[in-house]
């Protein structure tokens, strides 16, 4: 069996939520706890940090990872979902797992896959956890999917949980308020295991501390711990935040290869995680630190954040796709310049129309489009509904023509902005790279 065999078996016989949708959720932790007693329960071989949130978790996991990588680490990473290649789920060292040890695993574990039948995430994450343990991983920075509670990643038993944010998002999953998100999300809390929250909500802060205290675990704030004051960019593309204490003077500055404006909120969440692994008596430095965050592009593998895919005219793709990502998405827009504004825009058909359509600019020129995975809402659709929102444009088959017409359409001193759903990222970055 080789690669694309393997992967082809992974993609055609075990439901993928971010393909299918609902059909792949998967309400316990039954197949994951019978996946792991048959791989001899991989990831009590090496400490774990756990990210959970509705957003920033992937950023907030890459930064941690890279600043352990920094510090000289061997780490393990593991995030959903991918962009271009599968492989990218799982990393040692920024690293993908290579091609054979995925043919070999599907290979050897076949008959326990059929047996089983677990979705593609639980099936994803028993690789990763196998794969770190085999590979002698100093630790390992475990991002969640969807959720928390019922996840498959929350069989670790982590020295640490984070939890970034909280807001709507997987509504049918998840419920359709804050706090019951929250509970989702705090599901990965455990026993005496500190947590670090991301950004303070009355709403979901409630849920998680009284959570927390069940379980005797200390908590975090990290927007309590440090606010972001003002940010530059350098000559190199890099990012300078200066951050300070609330209320106080400012601390320090902290550089970083994620340059979206958003980002400030994450850095400071994985800054607070990591000064708790140094309470925990972890050998990383400051400098390390510093140095993990600007490189962690380089360092890590990270994209679709932000992301500089053109210029004359600017073009750039952000993953953010419910509606508080692409609220930060927006802000930014409108903070830097441009004559005219183009939108590549495509979303999945289970996102809350009413909440984001209204966010996006009635200025822009749209070009509606679909992603190449089933859950992808029909651009005609999508069009005719960001009409009644004032949006207009034109719909286009695929991801590839939009932007072409983007292109096409927009004039040197313009912004082509491509969103709206991770797949449609996905797609972009696959036809230009």
């Amino acid at each position: 069996m080789n690669y694309q065999e393997a992967i082809d078996f992974l993609f055609s016989s075990l439901p993928m939520y971010q393909r299918v949708g609902k059909a792949a959720y998967k309400d316990s932790l039954e197949n994951t706890l019978r996946l792991d007693e048959w791989f001899g329960h991989p990831h009590r071989l090496y400490p774990t940090i756990h990210v959970a949130g509705t957003n920033g978790k992937g950023s907030v996991s890459h930064l941690i990872a890279s600043a352990l990588q920094a510090s000289g680490m061997r780490t393990g990473l593991y995030t959903s979902p991918h962009l271009l290649d599968f492989r990218e789920r799982i990393k040692i060292n920024g690293e993908q797992i290579p091609e054979e040890e995925v043919s070999s695993f599907v290979l050897k574990n076949r008959a326990v896959i059929e047996e089983i039948s677990p979705s593609f995430f639980e099936m994803t994450v028993a690789m990763a956890f196998d794969w770190f343990a085999r590979q002698k991983v100093d630790a390992a920075v475990i991002e969640t999917g969807m959720g928390g509670r019922l996840d498959s990643t929350n069989i670790i038993r982590p020295v640490l949980s984070v939890i970034t944010n909280i807001s709507l998002d997987h509504t049918e999953f998840l419920g359709d308020h804050p706090a019951s998100i929250a509970r989702e999300k705090g599901g990965i809390i455990k026993e005496g295991v500190p947590l670090v929250i991301g950004r303070s909500s009355p709403e979901s802060d409630e849920v998680l501390y009284s959570m927390a205290r069940e379980k005797k675990a200390p908590v975090v704030a990290a927007d309590r711990q440090y606010e972001a004051r003002f940010s530059t960019l350098n000559s190199n593309g890099t990012m300078q935040v200066r951050i300070g204490r609330p209320g106080g003077p400012l601390r320090r500055t902290v550089p970083c290869e994620l340059t979206g404006a958003y980002q400030q909120e994450n850095i400071i969440t994985a800054l607070v995680a990591l000064e708790q692994l140094q309470k925990l008596q972890w050998e990383i430095s400051e400098a390390r630190i510093l140095e993990g965050f600007s490189t962690v592009i380089r360092s890590t593998g990270i994209r679709g954040r932000w992301q500089t895919v053109g210029t004359n005219p600017r073009s750039i793709c952000d993953t953010a796709h419910n509606a508080d990502g692409v609220a930060a998405v927006i802000s930014q827009i409108r903070q830097i310049p441009w004559k005219k504004l183009h939108m590549v825009w495509g979303m999945v058909k289970d996102k809350d129309l009413d909440r984001i359509l209204p966010l996006l600019p009635r200025e822009a020129r749209y070009y509606f489009t679909r992603s190449s995975v089933p859950r992808s809402m029909d651009a005609g659709s999508l069009a005719d509904r960001a009409r009644e929102y004032g949006l207009t444009g034109s719909p286009f088959p695929g991801v590839a023509e939009a932007y072409q017409a983007a292109q096409a359409g927009a004039g040197p001193d313009d912004l082509i902005f491509t969103g709206g759903s991770t797949f449609v990222v996905a797609d972009l970055l696959v036809s230009k790279f």
